[in-house]
């Protein structure tokens, strides 16, 4: 919401602002007090406005998202330096080359980091610990991956290289989103 103020009965147009005029310029604005406003001297407008928009998710997050929904991974691979990179890119950050070729990876890896939480989004103690972790997926490259939840696994249990597996939503309930896989569980 964007407030301003604008003299009583004076027309400011349409398209045209209310922000006050620099400094020096001959329509300089004037200082309005607080007293002004209550005295009538001045009235304050205030207005919203409502945007539409949509949201592209792009070339390789739509292709990854798809895969997903689909039951798989999707990868990219760098014609140049070979890397098959997770998630996907249309460019390779190492070579800048452009990136067209499509791979699946396996739903199988090992956790590359994690971190125990016992606290939740809106910071609250939790009784019982959410597990998220990086896992490097089998047939990407070297340390790519994704973070996501772990699960069927007590913390005390988790460690750094553990093999782990995807579990996915059933087909039905899918929709294209990273929540597709619903966790990874120890092998």
């Amino acid at each position: 919401m964007k407030e301003g103020v604008v003299k009583k009965g004076q027309d400011i147009g349409v398209g045209r602002g209310i922000e006050p005029n620099p400094v020096g310029s001959k329509y300089a604005g004037i200082e309005v007090k607080e007293s002004d406003l209550r005295d009538g001297r001045y009235m304050s407008i205030r207005y919203s406005a409502m945007f539409r928009y949509r949201w592209d998710t792009g070339i390789a997050v739509g292709r990854f998202l798809e895969g997903l929904r689909d039951g798989r991974i999707v990868g990219s691979r760098c014609n140049v330096c070979k890397r098959i990179l997770v998630p996907p890119r249309v460019f390779c950050e190492l070579d800048f080359a452009q990136i067209d070729d499509w791979v699946y990876v396996y739903d199988t890896g090992r956790v590359n980091t994690y971190s125990i939480s016992y606290i939740d989004k809106q910071a609250r103690r939790m009784s019982s610990p959410v597990i998220v972790a990086v896992v490097e997926l089998d047939g990407a490259s070297q340390g790519m991956g994704i973070m996501h939840l772990l699960g069927e696994v007590r913390p005390e249990d988790v460690y750094v290289g553990m093999r782990v597996k995807a579990v996915w939503r059933s087909r039905e309930e899918r929709k294209g989103a990273i929540t597709d896989i619903v966790y990874f569980k120890p092998l």
